[in-house]
């Protein structure tokens, strides 16, 4: 491949550059294995962004973001004392990450939840619960719902300080994420889970009702409803029963991190947010402040949406599976990092560093053979 690649490197917060660091690794590996190039421009966002440039998402960012063919963004920000210290419309995830996914009207958000089965000792579930292992592909609807409705607080009529937000979605933002869902199921193995409220949201009546008009062009696809809290409830005792599972944008924010929980970590969840025309990428958890600076964070939900990109937003298929059989490599040959350790007392605790550097040299092992 002749053509250049160029991606916005935003490294983040606090543990942020760390895992970033080894997820950069990746382009330069494939780069000496491979005919590809890759143009890494890296870009400030978030909190450290705010304190150096005055704004989480700053104006050369935005630039930098507009002329590149993809995104890698690290996790952002800080404690919360810290973020105290950030006025309210500039935190990270209101100053940075809505006004990201906003500009790029990223709104599917794919976010896999696997662990194989020589794997499983790393879930808090049972055995027996896990079975051959875990493959759930949850799509969640990204810049739509509470999170960008109008928000208002004050003081009403009573003297009562309250606060008011509102759950926006036309059929149009419904529909489309819906269409992702219904293409993913069926090119997998055909069931879709749709994940509601409708005993209690109208929101959520307007969503199956669009849902139905979406089936119809699907008829193929065998749609399962589920409420929400039923849903959460069958994540931990049956995730067998899912493949693909597609659920408005509250519910899929929280139902994803349970998907990590399952896993046995967050650091096991990559994820790709895409929109008409580009994409970002990143890990599904925060930016863990509490262990920033020590080396021992786990970065496989880093390099995982670096395998999400290359072949998500460049085709590159061979390339990303490589990524994805270098670490599961890893972690089966019985290493693994700090997050992961407490639940197996034989693996090889190692640190972000070592491990990044088994997973280059696992790359490079699968891409010569």
């Amino acid at each position: 491949m002749s053509n250049t690649q160029r991606i916005a490197i935003l490294p983040g917060d606090a543990i942020g550059p760390e895992i970033m660091a080894q997820a950069v690794r990746v382009f330069e590996v494939l780069s000496e294995h491979r005919d590809l190039c890759f143009e890494l421009i890296e870009a400030p966002f978030g909190a450290a962004a705010y304190f150096e440039h005055g704004h989480a998402f700053p104006e050369e960012t935005k630039t930098i973001c507009d002329s590149v063919d993809a995104i890698l963004k690290g996790p952002v920000g800080l404690s919360h004392e810290d973020s105290a210290k950030i006025p309210v419309e500039e935190q990270p995830e209101r100053g940075a990450i809505l006004p990201l996914r906003a500009r790029y009207d990223t709104f599917a958000n794919f976010r896999p939840i696997t662990l194989s089965r020589d794997m499983a000792h790393f879930s808090p579930l049972k055995s027996e619960i896990i079975g051959d292992g875990i493959d759930i592909l949850l799509i969640r609807e990204l810049v739509g719902g509470l999170y960008f409705g109008e928000k208002q607080r004050g003081i009403n009529n009573d003297g009562k300080r309250f606060v008011r937000e509102s759950l926006d979605y036309d059929e149009e933002l419904v529909r489309r994420v819906l269409v992702v869902g219904f293409e993913q199921a069926r090119a997998r193995k055909g069931v879709l889970h749709n994940i509601h409220k409708s005993n209690v949201l109208m929101s959520s009546v307007f969503w199956n009702e669009i849902l139905d008009e979406v089936h119809a062009d699907y008829a193929e696809v065998e749609v399962k409803h589920m409420l929400v809290d039923a849903a959460a409830t069958a994540l931990c005792l049956n995730p067998g029963q899912f493949d693909v599972m597609v659920m408005e944008n509250m519910f899929g924010d929280i139902l994803s991190d349970q998907g990590g929980g399952i896993l046995g970590s967050l650091g096991l969840m990559p994820s790709a947010c895409l929109g008409p025309d580009k994409a970002y990428y990143e890990p599904s958890h925060g930016s863990a402040p509490d262990i920033a600076g020590q080396n021992i964070a786990n970065p496989y939900s880093m390099i995982g949406s670096v395998a999400m990109m290359l072949e998500m937003s460049f085709g590159m298929v061979d390339e990303s599976k490589a990524v994805w059989n270098a670490m599961k490599s890893v972690f089966e040959a019985g290493y693994t990092t700090a997050d992961l350790a407490s639940v197996n007392s034989e693996t090889d605790v190692v640190t972000t560093d070592v491990f990044g550097d088994k997973v280059m040299a696992a790359i490079t092992s699968e891409l010569k053979r």
